[in-house]
């Protein structure tokens, strides 16, 4: 009889550990660095401790909430970890669950708790400027410090700035109307700026994080914008590269993960999603990427820790978009990027 219950108990086991094990999560992310760092650190040890198989789908911002949009009540990603802005699109349009309190989110900072409580910051992004050392060296140009830099004839030809459709083009345009009596309830003063000081000096409006990064190393590009996480990735494969906060600020740009609604695998992604803010993952994140670590309980090295954006004082002291008043224009701005400033 034991030797009966025995054998059913190790099948019911086994049966159970083989639906675990069969269970896949589709998480939607970043390429290039981060697509790295996960494969390679961050999805490995998850799937040890729950069996689980974790699929890993990368594209940008735009293309990642296209595609949830796209396949909206028949969705196949269960998270969903975009720039802050789309994901505030992404709220909005009804594409993400609510979020399960757990030990990651307790720990986050009040600042990565997006409005509604269904997407939340995974990382802190300083969007700023790179310069190449070695072209700025060979032609005696001091360091840049400013965002006016970018307006600047001498870099004709010479800077590198992602597309509207990517949230650095973005911010950008946001910025050269902000230092040119605009805001983003007034916009226009941006788009004149970038239209006829800024593109002149545009070698190209590059949305691959690959080729962003392979212009700045050969010192293709001279002077880009760009996130500090992404500038470090360059740095560590040792290119002389450097990142600049602007004197009048850098701009927060901030990494989001939502679960998605109505996607399969639910209880894993938010699982997935607690472990991402996990103050281990969180400082991976920083180590790897150059996140600011979202989690205020997230311990650093002292060399990691100077090249983010790391604690209460440097997360307070960035720029904060207005996405409400960016997201209800986006649509417009960006058919006018297309039509005036990437000509």
């Amino acid at each position: 009889m034991r030797s009966v219950l025995g054998v059913t108990m190790a099948a019911a086991l086994l049966a159970t550990a083989t639906s675990h094990a069969a269970e896949t999560v589709y998480v939607g992310g970043y390429g290039g660095s981060t697509e790295q760092a996960f494969k390679e650190k961050i999805i490995p040890p998850f799937e040890a401790k729950t069996g689980s198989k974790v699929v890993y789908v990368s594209g940008n911002s735009t293309d990642l909430l296209a595609k949830l949009q796209a396949q909206k009540g028949r969705q196949e990603m269960s998270l969903a970890m975009i720039d802050d802005g789309p994901m505030y699109q992404a709220v909005g349009q009804g594409l993400c669950a609510r979020i399960e309190e757990g030990s990651g989110s307790r720990e986050a900072y009040p600042n990565a708790r997006m409005i509604g409580d269904k997407s939340i910051g995974i990382g802190f992004i300083a969007t700023g400027l790179a310069y190449n050392k070695e072209v700025f060296a060979r032609n005696g140009w001091k360091a840049p410090d400013s965002w006016q830099d970018l307006t600047n004839p001498k870099y004709k030809q010479k800077v590198v700035i992602p597309p509207i459709t990517n949230g650095y083009g973005l911010l950008t345009l946001v910025m050269m109307a902000r230092l040119n009596g605009g805001s983003e309830e007034k916009i226009a003063p941006g788009f004149d700026a970038m239209i006829k000081k800024v593109a002149p000096n545009v070698l190209a409006w590059e949305p691959s994080p690959g080729k962003m990064a392979e212009m700045l190393q050969t010192g293709e590009a001279a002077l880009a914008v760009w996130g500090n996480g992404r500038v470090q990735a360059v740095i560590d494969q040792g290119a002389p590269v450097e990142f600049v906060y602007p004197k009048e600020g850098a701009v927060a740009l901030m990494s989001a993960a939502c679960v998605v609604e109505g996607a399969p695998q639910p209880k894993l992604a938010q699982q997935f999603l607690q472990y991402v803010l996990s103050a281990e993952v969180q400082a991976i994140l920083a180590t790897a990427q150059g996140w600011g670590p979202v989690n205020k309980n997230t311990r650093l090295a002292p060399e990691v820790m100077k090249r983010v954006v790391y604690g209460p004082e440097k997360v307070g002291q960035m720029i904060a978009p207005n996405y409400g008043v960016i997201n209800a224009q986006r649509a417009e701005w960006t058919n006018r990027w297309n039509r005036a400033v990437e000509r």
